[in-house]
């Protein structure tokens, strides 16, 4: 599985480091080629020495090292390699990764790389928990990065928690799947997400509470599955993922006129919260206050519906429409009856209602409507549905 493929293992700064030494020679004995690269901190845990001589192969330290720099080095490392691989990921390394910083050898390559990138985090349970780190964490898988593990358990620290650099075989396992065909490789798939902006006059509009965070993650897992990825993002609060073709609207009528344009697709996946309607009457100028206090009158009118659209076209119809449903009650119930009033294949089903924390948070529950009946699933991180919707999209088109 792995016979001919180059590696660039960069190794951080932690006591995980000792895992890496095995994982170049179990690599190696799988037919690939290691090339390591030690930040300075990695030095305190490995010698290059012990490195070099499991790789068979130069260990790279130092970003001005003028022999390899006469000829860009660092560019032509990280672009020789068919993946790079971080292991240990320490929570440095990630957060110079999630910033774009590159003020050393190993995060210089990190950012110079055309490659997929794969990492393996280590730290200590604070750390690993800290909103600093799921927020770097969040960037890097938005971005592309893989990642494999964190692993629970006994730490060398004494504490006890997720934080646990992931086993080699499991590394292993996870760099085969990175280097094979995903199994939507060749297909287009269409994902809306985030809200949409209706305005009132030039400076208000009307709007929902969505992040855009579902849509994000479930476009990162499609573009990690193989999937070519047209993105069509309402004024989301978070950021679009990389590796996927993003289109940016503001109002439903501009995201329709999006989605219209992506066509044809093998699979549109309607995440999006769209607003229902469009002010008519929407002022060309900012709106003032006058001296009877009266509200203006604002005329609203139905805006195209998206999903329904799609999902009844005939003709160039996509061979799998997926629509969402955000309910705050009855949600089974209204879910169902949405998926045959739309005419979609599938419609995922969330419960919004504030007490949830679901819209704008970072967790979803929710239950997949199909022709053969719902299914719940349990609460889970957004990036964790998005994966398994991604599987069962997969799985559907055989």
């Amino acid at each position: 599985m792995l016979a001919n493929k180059r590696i660039l293992l960069i190794i951080g700064g932690g006591i995980a480091a000792f895992k890496s030494l095995d994982l170049i020679r179990r690599l190696r004995d799988q037919g690939a080629s290691v090339t390591p690269v030690l930040t300075k901190a990695a030095e305190e845990f490995v010698t290059p020495l012990s490195a070099s001589a499991l790789a068979a192969q130069k260990v790279y330290r130092d970003l001005f090292d003028l022999t390899d720099e006469a000829e860009m080095g660092h560019i032509e490392l990280s672009r020789a390699a068919d993946l790079v691989v971080v292991a240990p990921a320490t929570a440095d390394l990630m957060a110079k990764m999630a910033n774009g910083h590159a003020n050393d050898l190993a995060s210089t390559l990190l950012m110079a790389t055309d490659k997929r990138v794969l990492i393996a985090p280590a730290m200590n349970v604070r750390m690993w928990q800290h909103p600093a780190m799921q927020r770097n964490l969040a960037t890097l898988q938005g971005d592309g990065v893989l990642v494999v593990g964190p692993d629970e358990g006994a730490m060398a620290c004494g504490e006890f928690g997720p934080g646990r650099m992931a086993e080699v075989p499991e590394i292993i396992a996870a760099i085969g799947a990175a280097l094979a065909e995903g199994p939507l490789k060749g297909k287009h798939v269409l994902v809306t997400s985030g809200p949409t902006h209706e305005p009132i006059d030039p400076v208000r509009y009307i709007a929902n509470r969505s992040s855009g965070a579902q849509g994000t993650a479930l476009a990162a897992a499609l573009r990690d599955l193989g999937a070519r990825v047209t993105f069509v993002t309402g004024p989301a609060t978070v950021p679009p993922p990389g590796g996927v073709d993003v289109v940016r609207v503001e109002t439903a009528q501009e995201m329709a006129g999006a989605v219209k344009s992506a066509l044809p697709a093998d699979v549109a996946v309607f995440a999006a919260a769209v607003a229902d309607w469009h002010v008519a009457n929407a002022a060309e100028q900012k709106m003032k206050k006058d001296s009877s206090g009266g509200f203006p009158a604002l005329d609203f009118v139905e805006n195209p519906d998206i999903l329904a659209g799609v999902a009844q076209m005939g003709e160039g119809r996509p061979r799998l429409v997926v629509g969402f449903a955000a309910e705050t009650e009855s949600v089974e119930a209204h879910a169902i009856a949405k998926r045959a009033r739309k005419g979609c294949d599938w419609i995922v089903a969330n419960d919004v209602s504030p007490a949830t924390g679901i819209m704008g948070g970072t967790e979803n529950a929710v239950t997949l409507i199909t022709e053969g009946g719902a299914e719940a699933w349990p609460r889970l991180p957004k990036p964790e549905v998005a994966r398994r919707l991604a599987a069962r999209i997969a799985a559907a088109l055989g």
